[in-house]
């Protein structure tokens, strides 16, 4: 009775059976022992047909816990003899994707991993940090093997550090899913000519992405334009605010040197986050501050931004376009220094600025991305190698099927 218990919870059928259970009480350990028929005969998925046994071996799978006990499986494997002489060994339908696990106890990994960092799980299931990375690894490649490319139209490109320095990754996301669709190491143009590469391998091709958003890296431009050559390129709007806020602070630290009221604790956050967003002190010194717009450049250079900000935010192209000219003549006959180089930045990039009205791409997805991958990078060793850090934006932000591979994966 037993037995059929456990062969019902585990989902073992014809022609396997449990041939009996061990439990060591004082390594808190549960054994299934497995066999199969005698005479039975099995399916190799690269041959047609039913094949003789040839001989067998003992083969151990680590399953999901029975209660706070380790559970595993000791599986008689067969192996079987193809027509051609060939001898192969036949893996039970509930063998894993990596030696010594089964689907389950797989599916419990990739799903605890997409919560919490891989030291944490290694711990609450008693493998090794390797283990556990091994394991994700080996289904976010499985996965990206079957990814479809071909509804890929706009993409949003960005970069991430792997660690201190300047060390960079480039991350692609499908800007329509909002997913990561390609990880690589650098952030030149030659990893956007990889990334062409690997548009052929998913049903696609370069020619078919008709929009990149991108921060004004020279790098990223070069390569979107060689590689892609039908993606009209956006500017990441968020990108562009980020300048005008560090020119803004700049001149904020410029003009307190001469200007005592601007050594206010806390202004510094007022001026560079949304006035929504501010406690109603902050909100109160960010006004006082405000009102002397024509007597401080902090203040001009606020409200510059805050103007920016709004012209980015309208759809018609023809009005940005001759909003973001009259801009920059503002700007530039002023006297706030730090701002002038955002009205250049700007004028050297006004198309694909303008272009942002029409497809309204930003890579805001990416940059929420970026913060989350760092606040997972500090809790984890292992983070700093490629193949880690890829593996790790595809399980946080890919939204890849594993239930192809594995039925029990969500």
């Amino acid at each position: 009775m037993d037995n059929k218990i456990f062969a019902t919870a585990l989902g073992i059928t014809e022609p396997w059976f449990i041939e009996n259970l061990s439990f060591d009480a004082e390594k808190q350990l549960l054994s299934v022992h497995i066999d199969f028929n005698k005479g039975s005969r099995f399916s190799c998925p690269e041959v047609a047909g039913d094949h003789p046994l040839y001989d067998s071996r003992i083969k151990r799978y680590r399953h999901l816990n029975f209660f706070q006990h380790e559970c595993y499986l000791e599986v008689r494997v067969p192996r079987v003899k193809l027509p051609d002489g060939h001898i192969v060994l036949i893996d039970p339908p509930w063998a894993g994707k990596l030696s010594g696990f089964t689907l389950l106890f797989e599916a419990l990994i990739l799903a605890l991993c997409q919560q919490m960092t891989f030291a944490g799980v290694a711990q609450l299931v008693g493998l090794s940090w390797h283990r556990v990375h091994a394991i994700c690894t080996r289904y976010v490649d499985l996965a990206l093997a079957q990814a479809d490319f071909t509804e890929l139209k706009r993409i949003a490109i960005d970069e991430t550090s792997r660690h201190r320095g300047q060390d960079y990754i480039t991350v692609v996301a499908d800007a329509d899913a909002r997913k990561v669709i390609f990880v690589d190491e650098g952030h030149g143009s030659g990893t956007i000519a990889n990334f062409a590469t690997e548009l052929l391998l998913h049903g696609s091709g370069p020619d078919r992405i008709e929009s990149a958003c991108i921060d004004m890296s020279p790098a990223y431009i070069r390569g979107v334009t060689d590689y892609l050559p039908n993606a009209k390129i956006t500017f990441d709007k968020f990108h562009i605010i980020a300048n005008a806020s560090t020119a803004l602070d700049r001149m904020r630290v410029i003009e307190q040197r001469t200007d005592a009221s601007l050594k206010v604790k806390g202004l510094r956050w007022a001026l560079l986050r949304d006035r929504n967003n501010l406690n109603p002190q902050q909100r109160a010194d960010l006004d006082t501050l405000v009102i002397e717009v024509v007597s401080k450049r902090t203040a001009r250079a606020w409200v510059y931004r805050e103007q920016l900000r709004a012209i980015l935010n309208r759809k018609q192209i023809h009005v940005v376009r001759r909003m973001l000219h009259q801009w920059c003549t503002n700007v530039n006959r002023s006297r706030v220094e730090p701002m002038k180089k955002v009205a250049a930045m700007i004028r050297g990039h006004m198309e694909g600025i303008v272009q942002m009205a029409r497809s309204r791409q930003t890579n805001g997805f990416i940059e929420a991305l970026n913060g989350l991958f760092q606040a997972a990078k500090r809790k984890a060793r292992g983070y700093g190698r490629l193949i880690t850090m890829r593996t790790v934006l595809f399980l946080i932000a890919g939204k890849l099927n594993f239930a192809k591979i594995n039925p029990h994966a969500a």
